[in-house]
């Protein structure tokens, strides 16, 4: 250690009192650059494995949380495509309603429609049951064995009790059934809440968000946009496809890409503020557009985005 003291002292002409100071100082940053490698050896670790009790308790949770999975989400599922035959809904129970592909919480849901409302009287009533899908009653209804329309309310009898005179034309016609009413498909890019509210599951708030999104778009170019709109349940979505359409020879309200500012831009629901910042960015640099595809020379612009775009721009 002398001669180390020695040797510093000569070579860099320290005196003893700086010697002793640099010494100090070149341990305490091996120590420090040694610190972290001594840690992680002497920590011991906090879990070192499972035991064969322990993976047994956690598959046994997992299989509890898959068992009730379905039941959190109604409406979120794919009907399994099996056998189908014809039936009556009134008779099913609720393992013969899972056999026809439906999850149990949804089979409970049937029996306890029945239960409180009684019997389905025709086919159409067991679309109106809460989280069945269109498009899966559509599927279960030609095997449906209820009449067609609602059945007409049990009339009284033409002849009085007891007595054997008609009951007078004005009596029997003072309540004639009402006319089934039927939606017709409307064009989404014209409706307004008020049709759209003709939809079971659309109230106003609903409504006036599709309204809002349609049009900060500049309208529907298909309808599989309104996936995008938020807080739409599945079943919901399903029926407007059902009972919306957009035109063949509509056309959105498009953006002019060389002429549109950046605040015009971001303002549509497909662009973002970086985006819209690209976009003007790169036509100020490199001069307006000659054709749509030279916006894919932007960074930011993927091919996603892009065909998402397309409808909406113009040059």
């Amino acid at each position: 250690m002398k001669k180390i003291r020695h040797w510093i002292r000569r070579y860099f002409g320290f005196s003893q009192g700086e010697v002793n100071g640099f010494l100090l100082l070149i341990g305490t940053m091996v120590l420090l650059t040694a610190a972290p490698f001594l840690f992680h050896t002497l920590r011991k670790p906090a879990f070192t494995g499972t035991t064969p009790a322990d993976r047994q308790t956690l598959d046994s949770l997992v299989a509890q949380l898959e068992a009730v999975q379905p039941e959190k989400r109604p409406g979120r599922y794919k009907m399994p495509m099996v056998a189908l035959y014809p039936f009556n809904p009134n008779k099913l129970t609720v393992e013969e309603w899972q056999a026809f592909g439906l999850p149990k919480y949804l089979a409970q849901r049937i029996l306890n429609y029945r239960s409180k409302v009684g019997d389905l009287s025709y086919k159409a009533e067991l679309g109106r049951i809460y989280g069945l899908p269109d498009s899966v009653f559509q599927r279960l209804y030609p095997y449906i064995q209820l009449p067609e329309t609602r059945p007409a309310k049990n009339r009284r009898s033409q002849w009085t009790a007891g007595r054997g005179h008609p009951i007078p034309e004005f009596d029997r016609d003072r309540n004639p059934p009402r006319a089934k009413f039927i939606l017709a498909p409307f064009n989404i890019n014209t409706a307004d809440t008020t049709q759209l509210k003709q939809i079971r599951g659309i109230g106003s708030k609903l409504s006036a968000r599709i309204v809002k999104y349609r049009d900060g778009l500049g309208g529907f170019h298909q309808v599989a946009q309104l996936t995008e709109v938020y807080g739409l349940q599945p079943e919901i979505i399903d029926s407007l496809q059902k009972y919306t359409f957009v035109p063949d020879v509509y056309t959105p309200r498009q953006l002019h890409l060389n002429t549109a500012t950046a605040d015009e831009l971001k303002a549509h629901p497909y662009i973002s503020s970086n985006v819209a910042r690209a976009l003007v960015a790169y036509r100020e640099q490199h001069g307006h557009y000659q054709q749509l595809e030279d916006i894919r020379k932007v960074k930011l612009v993927t091919a996603e985005l892009f065909e998402k775009l397309r409808p909406y721009l113009q040059l």
